[in-house]
């Protein structure tokens, strides 16, 4: 299982009226916290573009527990909890500065040869990366 955390500030253009962070918001957040989540492991996202992967969400779950407000700092604890094969799987808990949950998410990527468009397995050159974590 491999989890990574990282922090990011609602910022005032990210919320409503009400200064709630608007929930469209939310699955940016979980992009940023996939795109930390990688680049921690040695690899970017662009990397794998550069080397023929790209990888579409297919499948966004989002679950609001308590709203995120203007200027809170947020902790993004992203999960995957299963070595990646064709698919991978991303879970998401963010919290508030004082622990609190406010909401739980879920992606699901397909890797696809960009040559083909195609799915196909997870490039080596993640798998090296990230591996270790799943022994």
């Amino acid at each position: 299982m491999f989890v990574f955390e990282n922090k990011i500030r609602v910022r005032y253009a990210e919320t409503d009226q009400m200064g709630y962070m608007y929930y469209g918001n939310y699955a940016s957040y979980y992009e940023v916290a996939r795109t930390e989540m990688f680049r921690s492991t040695g690899i970017s996202y662009k990397e794998l573009e550069e080397n023929g992967v790209m990888m579409p969400v297919i499948e966004m779950q989002t679950k609001y527990l308590q709203p995120a407000k203007y200027d809170d700092l947020i902790t993004i604890k992203t999960t995957i909890r299963e070595l990646p094969s064709v698919r991978i799987c991303f879970e998401y808990e963010l919290f508030n500065e004082s622990g609190v949950l406010l909401n739980t998410g879920k992606t699901l990527l397909v890797f696809v040869d960009m040559k083909k468009n195609r799915p196909c397995r997870a490039p080596d050159i993640f798998m090296d990366k990230i591996k270790s974590y799943f022994q």
